[in-house]
């Protein structure tokens, strides 16, 4: 799947990722491969993503909002 994430001041990621890890305002969850769509508010925390070679990565946001939809995970930060 294909994950995004981008802040009004530039392209923090973009990439192929076999999964990650959100840090929800209800809890931390994770989004893998065909998940079902959602749209989700982000509070302040960190982004934990596993490219395609199995190594996990790291982005610390201030909080945003994810759109995931057909294998295509959205993080907008503020």
């Amino acid at each position: 799947m294909t994950l995004n994430i981008i802040s009004a001041k530039e392209i923090v990621f973009t990439g192929e990722v076999n999964s990650v890890t959100l840090p929800g305002a209800m809890g931390e969850f994770t989004v893998l491969n065909n998940h079902a769509a959602l749209i989700a508010v982000l509070t302040s925390g960190r982004v934990r993503y596993t490219d395609t070679t199995g190594t996990e990565h790291t982005a610390d946001i201030p909080g945003g909002i994810a759109d995931v939809d057909n294998n295509v995970v959205s993080v907008c930060v503020y």
